[in-house]
């Protein structure tokens, strides 16, 4: 079966999908209208759905033999839209600036072309449809309502769709080392003892607290954490008080620890809570840790993407040009997947040489080129054809 002639014959309609997506952005586990469009487009291929947590999942093929999930995230940013495009999403609340539109789109017109050749499968492809990636909830969530059971998955394979400044067709993996970083967010909650600002001696200050743990916490990257390894602290919110002359009774900061490393991670995250809690004793205070975002980091298993790189080779696909040992700081919660079955997740450019690949993602003008469309659907067909029948 040629999947990428079919897909360029459904291009049209992979596109259309995803314009619908885009339009009606929703962003976090709750995407009604985007789960219910997803939903009945499984059943017009004649491909019967089932609600997995917030998500969805379905099977296709044969009873017994190996089992192939395939994952596309499809939830949006809360943020407003400023790409220009007619089909922008109009509420102002959510935008599609990650591409998770293009990777349900894309999944479904697989999905499609898989039912059109259930006959040639040498086993089962299980499908995931996933809510709020961009809060690291959604693998979890699916996970907690059985995803990886009835039937389980024996690997698992995502693609994620690249703006910028690039041609269509290059696909990035890494086979040999971490590909995507660690996420631990947290949030430390500061608590004093309120009191007037003309008094400072009778209260106890959380927001000079929070300034000395915000200061303390650099010092676990600059002092403590093992040069050769990726580490980032960032703090991205500090809020207190409500005005100048009055001393709070809290202050939150809230931030993120990002690393290429498991014993790195663990480290970090551990000195975290210790460095913030004994800053606060030490004037006085005290300090909560919540954890917001716990994401191992992404390491893709070496013989699987090795397998993938080769059934990608094997399409007539123009421009479909391999660029290897690809990593990046920022993460992907299909790690959780990656951590507890052999996986690998891939990046496909999909972005302009012209000023429309100047924005990245998560930027509200980014803009992607939807010749990735077949490419993608063709890539997530192929592959999983192929891995079942040298997996039979």
């Amino acid at each position: 079966m040629d999947f990428y002639k079919r897909a360029v014959e459904l291009k049209d309609e992979t596109i259309k999908n995803r314009r619908y997506i885009h339009e009606h952005a929703e962003t976090g586990l709750d995407i009604p209208v985007t789960k219910a469009f997803v939903i009945e487009k499984l059943k017009e291929y004649g491909i019967e759905p089932k609600e997995c947590g917030y998500g969805i999942t379905a099977v296709l093929g044969k009873g017994g033999g190996k089992v192939l999930l395939l994952r596309a995230d499809m939830d949006a940013l809360p943020m407003p839209e400023q790409s220009g495009e007619e089909f922008a999403c109009p509420t102002g609340k959510a935008a599609h600036t990650c591409g998770h539109d293009f990777h349900a789109a894309m999944l479904l017109t697989a999905a499609k072309m898989l039912k059109e050749n259930e006959d040639i499968l040498e086993g089962t492809v299980k499908f995931m449809f996933q809510p709020a990636e961009e809060t690291f909830e959604g693998s979890k969530n699916m996970i907690e309502n059985g995803i990886l059971e009835a039937p389980k998955p024996d690997a698992a394979l995502a693609y994620h769709v690249s703006p910028g400044k690039m041609p269509v067709g290059i696909f990035m993996y890494n086979s040999k080392d971490t590909m995507m970083y660690s996420v631990d967010g947290f949030k430390i909650i500061i608590k004093g003892k309120g009191s007037h600002g003309a008094y400072p001696h009778v209260g106890v200050d959380p927001i000079n607290i929070g300034v000395h743990v915000h200061l303390a916490l650099q010092e676990l990257i600059a002092r403590e954490s093992d040069p050769s390894k990726a580490c980032v602290l960032t703090i991205g919110q500090f809020k207190a008080g409500t005005a100048a002359n009055i001393i709070p009774e809290e202050a939150i900061l809230q931030g993120t620890i990002r690393t290429n490393d498991n014993a790195a991670r663990e480290k970090l995250v551990r000195r975290m809570k210790e460095v913030a809690q004994k800053t606060a004793e030490v004037y006085n205070g005290s300090a909560e840790i919540e954890m917001i975002s716990e994401v191992p980091p992404l390491i893709c298993d070496t013989d699987m993407t090795n397998e993938i790189v080769g059934f990608m080779k094997e399409l007539d696909i123009p421009g479909l040009t391999p660029y290897p040992d690809v990593s990046a700081s920022a993460s992907e919660d299909f790690a959780v997947i990656a951590e507890k079955i052999p996986s690998t997740f891939m990046y496909l450019s999909a972005g302009y040489m012209d000023e429309r690949g100047e924005f990245p993602a998560h930027h509200p003008k980014a803009r992607f080129n939807e010749d990735v469309c077949p490419i993608g659907s063709a890539c997530l067909a192929h592959c999983a054809v192929e891995w079942l029948k040298k997996h039979k």
